[in-house]
Formats: structure tokens, sequence, C-alpha cells
């Protein structure tokens, strides 16, 4: 679970969009008390997707932003080790180096081609579309570690499977994130992970066939996104044109028959400051009584599961998928990885610079991963890297931990160098901090609920 980019959002934003556009007269006859529940019901559905469209924005149609990738239907590789001194993105992780990319289905489909990796190798794409549902994914875990050719289609594609395709991957929009990750072992590993990352390849379905190029989808007329107003009033007419991209499932008509007497179409204009007074101000209640229930339910978040997945995965539940963005958007379903952590001690109080800590695994307790698990600090409320005099900034699996003489294993937190230093995570000399364990290929223990995380000590002195 990384939030890819700062989001040091103002939830109470109640901006509203002036202009021409119009807002359907017949919401004049809506009960404000109705306003205000689809208001409230409505927000916490967009959200996640609001979030997914900010990064979209910023990677694929702003050349000025450092996160631009180069346009849809190419990839961008990151294979630089985090410091503390990038700031860019929150609780970074150099377990898995990023490859984003973002597909336009509309002409015809992208082929997604990987290599074969050794046994010891980790990787995984993980394919997203417009509601933030993890919808497929390719890499060891799922697809195996041999080469292959993935075709991903859109929602409305028709055709044969070409010859060396070993898998149709079907979006439900149009438009599809794919986030890859490469397994990082160590510093001296970087240069296989990028020779690794350069193998990844995208390839118009036409290029693949060796056949002449599709006619180009007409331009997209994307909506502008302002972080301080796009998540008031802002968002029905943002949302209002992602949906025009996105396809309504059947199990969603009954919800957005409900928001269109909101004035939520797809397509459709909305110009809040043209509504009389009453009925804008029900419809900004209804915002702040979905931020106030998301803030609420994000306070109660202790690890991943159920915030990430498909849609038949996520159940309907839209708060959840909310939550999801909030703490962590592109979270990878919990089949892939699991992700829980801990401000707290055992004492109930919130890790802090200048105490010492102990988090030890019983004997058969490690973290049951099939690949590997890590373990990171992040100081608070920055959720950033801590800089240390050994430049260390997690614990895992791949490294030479010495257990404990019952075979157990302990991993201490502190300042000051312990007498163990190889299990040593360096900590802030003060302020808070909180930890991060991430398990790629958590077993079925995991997924069950029957394994958790144990609590961290506080040493005495």
């Amino acid at each position: 679970m990384n939030l890819i980019f700062s989001r040091r959002r103002v939830l109470g934003s109640m901006g509203v969009l002036g202009g021409s556009l119009m807002f359907p007269r017949w919401l004049l006859a809506v009960d404000s008390d109705d306003l205000r529940a689809i208001a409230q019901e409505a927000w916490i559905y967009a959200y996640p997707m609001l979030m997914h469209y900010q990064t979209l924005e910023k990677q694929v149609l702003n050349p000025a932003a450092p996160e631009y990738v180069g346009g849809f239907n190419r990839f961008r590789h990151y294979s630089e080790l985090y410091t503390p001194n990038n700031r860019e993105i929150v609780t970074p992780n150099n377990d898995t180096p990023y490859s984003w990319a973002w597909l336009d289905l509309r002409s015809e489909p992208q082929v997604l081609s990987v290599p074969a990796v050794a046994d010891d190798r980790y990787y995984v794409h993980q394919l997203v579309d417009q509601y933030t549902h993890n919808f497929a994914y390719v890499g060891v875990l799922s697809t195996g570690r041999e080469a292959g050719d993935y075709l991903v289609v859109g929602p409305d594609w028709q055709g044969p499977t070409p010859a060396g395709i070993k898998a149709v991957l079907r979006s439900e929009t149009e438009i599809v994130m794919i986030l890859g990750r490469t397994g990082l072992k160590n510093a001296d590993d970087l240069p296989a992970v990028r020779a690794l990352q350069q193998q990844y390849r995208l390839r118009g379905l036409h290029e693949y066939l060796g056949r002449a190029a599709p006619v180009a989808a007409p331009a997209i007329a994307w909506p502008t996104w302002d972080a301080k107003t796009g998540l008031g009033l802002d968002f029905i007419p943002v949302l209002n044109q992602i949906l025009a991209l996105c396809p309504t499932q059947p199990s969603e008509r009954a919800l957005r028959e409900r928001f269109a007497r909101i004035g939520i179409v797809p397509g459709q204009g909305f110009d809040a400051a043209a509504l009389p007074a009453d009925k804008r101000q029900a419809l900004l209640a209804g915002i702040q009584d979905a931020q106030a229930q998301l803030k609420t339910a994000v306070g109660q978040v202790r690890t991943t599961l159920g915030l990430f997945g498909s849609r038949e995965a996520m159940h309907g539940n839209y708060l959840n998928r909310a939550v999801a963005a909030h703490v962590g958007i592109y979270g990878n379903s919990v089949e892939e990885a699991f992700y829980t952590g801990t401000r707290l001690d055992n004492k109930g109080q919130p890790l802090q610079g200048g105490q010492r800590y102990r988090l030890r695994f019983a004997p058969g307790q490690l973290p049951p991963a099939s690949e590997f698990w890590s373990l990171t600090l992040y100081d608070l409320p920055d959720r950033q890297l801590v800089a240390n005099a050994i430049d260390r900034y997690c614990l895992s699996s791949r490294d030479r931990l010495q257990q404990d003489a019952d075979g157990g294993l302990s991993l201490f937190m502190q300042a000051a160098a312990p007498d163990l230093q190889s299990n040593w995570l360096p900590t802030p000399a003060n302020g808070p901090f909180t930890l991060v364990l991430r398990l790629y290929g958590p077993q079925r223990q995991v997924i069950e609920q029957r394994w958790q995380m144990p609590v961290v000590e506080v040493i005495s002195a």
C-alpha cells in the first residue's frame, strides 16, 4: 500500500464551478433531505475515482509535472532507491521499484509482454480500471514466471484471440492504469531490476499483428482538476466527465439512477452556482457528512483486508473503496500482498523517537509470505523515511537477520545502535513514527485472518 502522491487534501473544501454549465431543473423538486443523503452516498462513491483522476492528470495530461510518464500506452520506470531526500511520495518503499503506464483502449487493445524470470525474482503488474478496481494481474503469483503476451481490452472489444496471446484481460473501462512492481533484493541488485524493467513491453494490437494502425480515437475533453475545490460541489461535474468513459455496470444501474436525481449523469454539465441556496446547502451538507464518514472509517483501519480488490471482491462496499483511496490508493489485492502495521506500542501509547522497542516473532510465527516480507519505518505526520547514520530504512526477510536462541526473531527499533545491529531499524531521535509491515505473497492464514502482526514492546531501561 503506497500513497503514491502526497495527499494533503482539504477534505472540507467547498468550491463551486462557475460558467455556463447547467443543472437539471427537475432537481429543484427533490426534497432537501434526499439531496443531502444522495450527495453523501455519491461523494463516497466518487472519492476514489477523483483521486485516481488526479493521478492520471499528473502522469498523463501534464508534461510539466514531475510524475509525467510520457502519455498513454508507454511505460515509465523508476529504479532508484528512495531516501529521506525523496519526498514526492509518501510511505515509499525500496522493496519493489515501480513501472507506471496508462492505457487508452478506445481504438484498439494493448498487448502487455513480460519476460521469463528466475525462481528468486518477484514482479507483478497490477491492472486498475477507472473505478480503482484491481481487475487483473500479470506476475509470478498470478501468471507464473514464464515469458508471455497478454491482451488488455476494453469493455466493448470483440474479436478473436490472436495466436501467442496467453490471456485476454478485460477492463470495465476504456482507460486502464498498470502499476508494475519489481522485487529489489538490495542496492547491488539495481542493475538487474533495471534490465528486467526494460523487458516489460506495451504494443498496440496492430503492431503485435504487423498490421496498419487503426483510426485514432477522438480527443477526450478531460476536466480540469483543482485540488482546492474538486472535493466540494465541483466533484459532480468532474465525476460526470469521468463516468462518460465508464459504462454502467448492471449492479450499479439503480445506484446511477439515484445519483441522477442530483445531476450526476455521464457527460452532463452541472453549474452549482446556479442552484438555489437551499439546494446548494443541502448538497454541501451531504458532502460534509461524507467527509466525516470517511474520516471516521479511516481512523478504524488496522489492515488492508477488504480494502483492495476486484469488483467481485469488494462486494459493493463503496466506503471501503474510499478508505482504500485515502490510506493508500493502488494497494494490491490481498492475494498478492498484505499490508499492516502500527503506530502504537504494547501499552497503547504512540511510538516515539527516543524510546527503545522490540518486535518479536515467536518461533514458527514469522510473517507467512511466499515471496518476502519487509518492515519499514516512517516519521509522522509526513510518513517519510527517517535519515540515520547507517542509511537503513527497512528490515526484510532478504536481509541476514540473526534469530533468537529459541528460533524466534527479534527486531529492534531505537535511535542508538543496539548490541545486535543486524536486526536494528533506526528510529528518529524524537517525534512520533509508524511501522508498516508488507507481505508479498501472503499465505492462507493471513488471508483468512488467522495471523496478525505481534505488538511492538517497549524495552525498559
